[in-house]
């Protein structure tokens, strides 16, 4: 960790590094962030979807001039395929060829580093380094309780056996950021092991300055009209309020199609971009978009 104690000196420093990688983290998420990578342990970020958990720890990546290893979890995910897996056509192949040569081949020529395929997870343990890997295991709660509990201990010994080859051991062990929407509760084992940071939607005008810096090509009006009506949204009743990544794809929309303000009829036309249910597209309708746009019984000139 020496070369990361000099590359992130301090909270400040990492803050910075995260803002060259077009993320503006407020300071808890930064501290949080550089904890885990100076003291090597895992961290947990949980919040509602699409509040930047998965880009923090990409930006993290890039703050750090690593790779980014990522492990999307889902349910029935096993620890074969987010570990290891031999490469068995290669095998066969191999096989044939020795009998065609009149030849039986050993078992230790089949299972060798030569036919095995690394994993997310046996990727981040081996990465070579100098600096270790960014390991996103992504939406940890979509996984099953056995693949928990196997994640646990992996995390903890940063090393796995392969019973073929040994015990692979990480030079580097990985900076390791598992993300939860909490669909179900994580066990404690696994919580305590890892720092824990609740990432929130943040407030209007950090989500007008992330527009502004992820979708450059729009106005500063509408950054913040897009940001404000975001804030609305999150005020109704909505199946799915909208997160960051919404507001910036509703800003990209509005500013593919010239949109230099946000007035309801431009909010109609994309409403698509930052609502993603029926009943959610049904309930603003109703509502109305003038509503949405904050111009419900003003009027304003087109800019």
């Amino acid at each position: 960790m020496s070369e990361l104690a000099e590359q992130l000196p301090d909270v400040a420093a990492l803050q910075a590094a995260l803002d060259g990688a077009s993320y503006l983290a407020d300071e808890p998420l930064a501290t949080a962030l550089f904890l885990a990578a100076r003291m090597g342990q895992p961290i947990l970020l949980e919040g509602e979807p699409g509040v930047g958990k998965t880009e923090a720890a990409k930006a993290l990546a890039a703050a750090l001039d690593t790779p980014l290893i990522r492990l999307q979890c889902y349910e029935g995910l096993t620890s074969a395929e987010a570990l290891y897996e031999w490469n068995y056509p290669r095998q066969l192949l191999a096989i044939r060829l020795a009998e065609a040569r009149g030849e039986t081949p050993r078992e230790a020529d089949l299972f060798s580093d030569d036919y095995l395929l690394q994993r997310p997870l046996l990727a981040a343990l081996e990465h070579p380094g100098p600096r270790p890997a960014v390991l996103l295991i992504d939406e940890v709660d979509r996984g099953d309780d056995e693949f928990e509990a196997f994640l646990f201990e992996l995390l903890a010994e940063s090393a796995v056996t392969i019973p073929e080859l040994g015990t692979r051991r990480a030079a580097h062990p990985p900076v390791v950021v598992l993300t939860s929407n909490r669909t179900r509760d994580l066990h404690d084992a696994l919580k305590r092991r890892c720092l824990y940071h609740w990432i929130d939607y943040p407030d209007t005008a950090r989500v007008a300055a992330i527009i502004r810096r992820r979708v450059p090509a729009a106005s500063e009006p509408l950054a913040d009209q897009v940001a404000a009506g975001v804030g609305r949204l999150r005020g109704m009743d909505l199946a799915k309020p909208p997160g960051v990544a919404e507001a910036i794809s509703w800003a990209s929309a509005l500013q593919v199609l010239g949109a230099g303000r946000l007035d309801p009829a431009a909010a109609e036309r994309t409403a698509g971009a930052v609502l993603k249910y029926a009943d959610d597209l049904r309930l603003v309708r109703q509502a109305g978009f003038a509503d949405l746009t904050g111009q419900n019984g003003s009027a304003g000139a087109d800019g």
